[in-house]
């Protein structure tokens, strides 16, 4: 299983795709479509909420981003 921070570094790469434009393509008559940003802005935020818990540090609400 992966580390709480590889799972953190996938969700961002992802984010930073979908915000560079990669949300969605096409091939042939298929269209493909990436996971919605909303959902990954959520888990990253989730992920860095657990990875706080888990260095023993304190939560501050700006650092949850958007939800």
């Amino acid at each position: 299983m992966e580390t709480l921070e590889t799972q953190l570094e996938r969700v961002q790469e992802a984010i930073a795709a979908i915000e560079s434009g990669a949300q969605s393509y096409q091939i042939s008559n298929r269209r493909i479509t990436h996971a919605d940003l909303a959902t990954l802005y959520a888990r990253e935020a989730s992920l860095k909420s657990q990875i706080a818990r888990a260095a023993g540090g304190d939560l501050c609400f700006a650092e949850l981003g958007r939800l």
